[in-house]
């Protein structure tokens, strides 16, 4: 889905196939027809953004990026972003840390991201030039140490060399962003922006995630004034909402908790507490008592975006005016990335799931366009 911007530039905003639990070529180009097709259909849009999650079993396949862009011809479908952070098994029944592995000192990370560079630059659109590529933010705290941040330094710089010389062979532009997460060794865009600081800006930015910032309570507007300070590009956001939860220690706060609280994922909990932020890095953890509880809680559990109620929604809208609100947009990759519908409490049953996850990413969708168009964009000829 394009938009046109205030400046005349083109937003694409795209939902993220991280949402379905596709490991192959076939199946991805399977879960390509069963939903993002019918979500096309479902907005009435003539061509419609995806961005591609493809593991590393995709990648490695040398047929991918002529099948991926013969199907996304034929569906209807364009993608000018692709999420690089899950490596493989995201829908395996337990995810939790293993999708921070391998991390950026694994040299497999490198040929992944490369891989998955080659594919994007194959499949973008005839008119578009430039992709982007999101990772995670170095990798899991716990697993890291000096000598990892220099490994995984030395392997961003030979990632940047190599998104040069593809430039100049294909002249595809894609450049990788880090996507700060909470608990992660960049949880943050302010650690993020020292990080990333001279480390190849034409090639290597930021992509912030709007839940992540609502979690760690990081305002909008001081993040990109952070990053613009040290000459670091947003070089894409994701479109996101964090779970919200006012008064953690009530009963009803601790049995709207309780229904969130599913094995699968990885759902960090963070609470302000004397102008600092306390952090717990799952909820079961913070139920049992690791967090006071005696304010409001902020969950990594991405949550659909057009709901309001228990939701950083207004976070979310206030990052998107500081995004794009402005005399020029800070990305013009934009992803809506809620990967969560089958472990929400309210989730499908087998019989209507198909019909209910189309419905529910075909409003995420109109009600990101809408605020978009609200903030002063238009829809792209």
């Amino acid at each position: 889905m394009r938009l046109r911007h205030p400046d005349g530039s083109v937003l694409h905003l795209a939902y993220c196939s991280n949402v379905h639990p596709a490991t192959d070529l076939d199946g991805v180009v399977a879960q390509l027809e069963r939903y993002a097709a019918p979500v096309r259909e479902r907005l009435e849009e003539p061509v419609l953004g995806v961005g591609l999650w493809l593991g590393h079993g995709v990648v490695d396949d040398p047929s991918a990026g002529r099948r991926l862009a013969a199907a996304l011809d034929r569906l209807d479908l364009e993608v000018v972003t692709l999420n690089g952070f899950p490596y493989d098994a995201f829908h395996a029944p337990v995810v939790k840390r293993n999708v921070y592995r391998p991390h950026w000192a694994d040299p497999r990370r490198r040929h992944y991201t490369l891989a998955l560079a080659e594919i994007l630059a194959e499949i973008l659109p005839d008119d578009v030039t430039e992709g982007s590529i999101s990772t995670l933010p170095l990798g899991w705290r716990e697993d890291w140490s000096p000598s990892a941040s220099a490994s995984a330094r030395a392997a961003l710089e030979q990632v940047a060399d190599g998104l040069a010389r593809l430039e100049q062979r294909t002249g595809r532009r894609i450049r990788l962003a880090l996507e700060p997460e909470p608990g992660c060794e960049i949880e943050t865009v302010a650690q993020a922006a020292d990080f990333l600081a001279g480390l190849a800006p034409d090639w290597i930015g930021v992509c912030m995630d709007t839940c992540h910032l609502a979690v760690q309570f990081e305002q909008p507007d001081t993040a990109l004034q952070t990053l613009a300070a040290a000459r670091v590009p947003v070089v894409k956001a994701q479109v996101s909402s964090a779970l919200r939860v006012p008064e953690p220690a009530s009963a009803a706060g601790r049995e709207l908790l309780a229904g969130f609280d599913e094995p699968r994922f990885l759902h960090q909990v963070r609470e302000r507490v004397n102008g600092h932020v306390a952090a717990v890095d799952d909820l079961p953890d913070a139920l049992d008592g690791d967090l006071r509880g005696a304010s409001e809680w902020r969950v990594h559990f991405h949550v659909p975006v057009h709901r309001a109620e228990h939701t950083t929604q207004a976070e979310l809208e206030r990052a998107l005016e500081a995004l794009v609100g402005g005399h020029r947009p800070a990305t013009h990759h934009l992803e809506i990335e809620t990967y969560t519908w089958s472990v929400l409490p309210d989730g499908a049953d087998a019989a209507d799931a198909d019909e209910r996850l189309v419905e529910g990413l075909a409003a995420e969708l109109a009600w990101t366009r809408d605020r978009l168009l609200e903030l002063g964009s238009g829809v792209a000829a």
